[in-house]
């Protein structure tokens, strides 16, 4: 079932780096660190390089599903149960999208309330959120993808601050290296996967990529770069802090700004959270955009009013998350279900496609 997308609205193969990369790297990056330490301990830095690696199997089954149904994933549903089994199945995927868009939203909030505005009203900044993001969305995909250039070229300068911390750093924290059972090291894998989860993404931006082939090797340097990235941050914080120390830390990333000294800036963390909602921006618009797409694939809606209809129901949601432990809740569920489509239900799709395939071939 191939869908129709004009050229004009279609983006350039290597701009699906851009666009995997900053779906990974979101609000989770901030306090990930804590979590993963208390189970493998200062070994955690292995269990980010595994659950790094283990995306490019995802992702190579994902560009094989697409190719096959050749288009998105209402698309392979409908190759492998047929048309209005096909499109009942790509609903859920609605509600996920959603989910995601207010655990990141509410999350960054959080960050916002706890650390310099405690006063911020959660309501007034979720409207303005949502009608920025309405206004991307609006724009067509492409603007969207812009949006995530910039939101990965823009606060790229930050990753140059952790080396503030080089000077009280001490590598020695790491050691002794393997201290630690291989199922704890796989435990701290699973956690460390859901912060990399959001390049799932591919299987609903499919049909909008110029020559697709060419997009594959973008892709996984999108997630080499993100597990870089990650191994980076997790090194430099256990070189920062003692074990005792992080586990006091619920937001590991933000404490180490606090040492940054420059002549014209104080209090460093400010900028960095500032900047947070440049890199947000374009996870939140994404997620929205994907579940409008499929809103419009299943109902044959127009994509604009799905926009404001979901944007709607995640302003309403997030007012009704007010406590730590409400917000907590909801992205533990929200990882938990993002890792079961990923590497559960994916590769099920997968071989189910695989054998549609050859059925249909005979």
């Amino acid at each position: 079932m191939e869908q129709l997308v004009p050229e004009k609205a279609k983006i350039s193969p290597f701009l699906v780096f851009f666009l995997v990369h900053t779906m990974q790297l979101g609000i989770g990056v901030l306090g990930y660190q804590r979590i993963i330490a208390q189970t493998a301990g200062y070994d955690a830095w292995i269990s980010v390089v595994i659950a790094g690696l283990s995306v490019h199997i995802i992702l190579w089954m994902i560009y094989k599903i697409a190719e096959t149904a050749n288009g998105d994933i209402v698309s392979a549903h409908t190759f492998v149960f047929g048309k209005k089994m096909g499109k009942l199945l790509s609903l859920p995927f609605v509600l996920y999208f959603l989910l995601i868009c207010v655990s990141v939203l509410r999350t960054f909030i959080e960050v916002v309330q706890v650390w310099m505005f405690q006063d911020m009203s959660t309501f007034w900044y979720s409207l303005a959120f949502c009608s920025l993001a309405i206004y991307i969305i609006f724009g067509g995909f492409r603007t969207v993808t812009g949006v995530a250039f910039f939101g990965v070229v823009l606060p790229a300068y930050l990753l140059f601050t952790f080396f503030f911390t080089i000077p009280y750093a001490d590598l020695r924290n790491l050691l002794p290296i393997f201290d630690h059972s291989i199922r704890d090291l796989v435990m701290a894998s699973y956690q460390m996967s859901l912060t990399y989860l959001g390049y799932e993404i591919l299987l609903f931006i499919y049909p909008f990529i110029k020559e697709p082939q060419k997009s594959k090797k973008w892709a996984h340097l999108g997630v080499l770069f993100t597990t870089f990235l990650y191994t980076f941050l997790t090194i430099v914080t256990f070189a920062y802090f003692s074990e005792g120390q992080l586990q006091k830390n619920v937001w590991a990333t933000l404490t180490m700004w606090k040492i940054v000294e420059m002549p014209f800036v104080e209090r460093f963390e400010y900028i960095g959270i500032a900047n947070w909602n440049i890199i947000i921006l374009p996870n939140f618009c994404i997620a929205l955009w994907c579940a409008s797409r499929i809103v419009k694939r299943v109902t044959n809606m127009k994509q604009k009013y799905g926009v404001l209809i979901l944007a709607m129901v995640v302003l309403i949601t997030i007012n009704f998350l007010k406590t730590r432990q409400q917000i907590h809740t909801l992205i533990d569920y929200t990882g938990k279900i993002a890792f079961w489509i990923n590497y559960g239900y994916i590769p099920l799709l997968f071989f189910l496609i695989l054998i549609v395939k050859k059925v249909k071939k005979k």
